[in-house]
Parts: C-alpha cells; sequence; structure tokens
C-alpha cells in the first residue's frame, strides 16, 4: 500500500525550528499557504531566513510572520504592498535581499534541479550586479546568479491525494510548483485531500516523490 502522508499540523511543525530557511510561495495573497503559517506563530519559531516572492500585505499570510517579529532576513522581490515590511527594514529590525521576480524563480528551479545556477542578463550594470560573476556569451554579459534551496518549503494546494500528489487550482499554482522542488521537507497544505487514485494522472503538477507531509488546509 502506499504510505500515508496525511499528518495534523502539530506534527507538520515537527520540522519547524528557529533560523532554519523556509521557501513560501504565493503572489500577495494568492497560493499562500497560510495554515502552515498560522502552524509556525503557534509554535513560536524565529529568526527564520524566509524566501518569497513578497510579504503580502498586513496582518495576513507572510505578513503575519512580520508582524510577529519571526523573520530575521527575507529574500524576495518585492515588499511595497505591505507598509509593516517597508518599516521594519528600515528601523533595521529585519534585512532584505532583493532578486528581481524572474531571476528568484529560476533561481530556485536551478536549486531543485540541482544545477549550479542560472545566467540572466538581468541586472548588469545595476545594484543587483555587485559582488557576482560576470560570464560572456556570445559577446554579451550575463550574471551568473547561484541557486537557492531552503530547509523546508510550504505549499499551498488546492487537492492533494493522501500520497501527496498535487493539484494546484489557476493562478494559485504561481511559485508553488517550482517551490516544491527545492526544499529539504516539503509540507502541503490542501483544500481537499482525497484518497489515491481519485486523481487523474494527468492533472498531477508536483507528484509525491517531492512531497513528506499533507496537512488539511
Amino acid at each position: 500500500m502506499p504510505k500515508d502522508k496525511v499528518v495534523s499540523l502539530e506534527v507538520a511543525m515537527e520540522k519547524i525550528h528557529d533560523g532554519i530557511s523556509i521557501l513560501i510561495p504565493g503572489f500577495v495573497n494568492v497560493g499562500v499557504p497560510e495554515t502552515l503559517i498560522q502552524g509556525i506563530i503557534a509554535k513560536g519559531s524565529k529568526d527564520l531566513e524566509i524566501i518569497s516572492n513578497n510579504t503580502s500585505v498586513k496582518g495576513r499570510g507572510i505578513g503575519l510572520l512580520v508582524h510577529e517579529n519571526r523573520i530575521k532576513h527575507i529574500t524576495c522581490s518585492h515588499i511595497g504592498s505591505n507598509t509593516e515590511t517597508v518599516e521594519k527594514v528600515i528601523n533595521g529590525e529585519l534585512s532584505v535581499t532583493f532578486v528581481p521576480q524572474g531571476t528568484l524563480c529560476e533561481r530556485v528551479r536551478a536549486g531543485g534541479a540541482g544545477i549550479g545556477g542560472i545566467l540572466t542578463p538581468v541586472g548588469i550594470g545595476t545594484p543587483i550586479a555587485e559582488g557576482k560573476p560576470v560570464v560572456e556569451v556570445d559577446g554579451k554579459e550575463y550574471l551568473l546568479e547561484k541557486p537557492i534551496r531552503a530547509n523546508v518549503a510550504l505549499i499551498h494546494a488546492w487537492k492533494a491525494d493522501k500520497m501527496g500528489n498535487v493539484v494546484y487550482r489557476r493562478t494559485a499554482r504561481n511559485f508553488n510548483q517550482v517551490f516544491a522542488t527545492a526544499a529539504d521537507w516539503v509540507i502541503v497544505e490542501a483544500e481537499h485531500i482525497v484518497e489515491v487514485g481519485e486523481l487523474d494522472p494527468d492533472e498531477i503538477m508536483t507528484p509525491g516523490a517531492l512531497v513528506d507531509a499533507v496537512v488539511q488546509a
């Protein structure tokens, strides 16, 4: 029989510890693993290294981790939608590394694929390029951007079976699919958990081989 990966939120949080790195997908509040974020807050984990596209808005999603002062550093593309994040960065309470959105996604993809990085022209001649190797290909300069991986990835799914096979819904897929490839431990929260065999194999977007635990969202 296939392994049943469905666990309680409390059991899933056993992999969350102070100071670890966590991939958290979502575009503002779409596709954000809000149940798992609430689990982090309830557990009290802090000094986290977060990799995400943005910090949501005040009082929602990753914005809750910002408000509760659980994040030590965030690597992201944008924080302007969350005024509280901006204030904490200005006050030195939170450090941030900005990465262009496409570059961020591709660096995580590289981390999941096990390759040494990506070459991109984005950032050439800007502060983004400071301290990074420049590689010339056919007369054009590219930055070498290193891969990104994390200790844990928190994923939001529309459906998941008990073996961890995942289906995302429309734009809520956003960063979820690629983030699920680039962590040592992958926890999925699913709106609907179904029996093994109920998902059409052709609709599965993240295979259960990549998923370690499934939680009811």
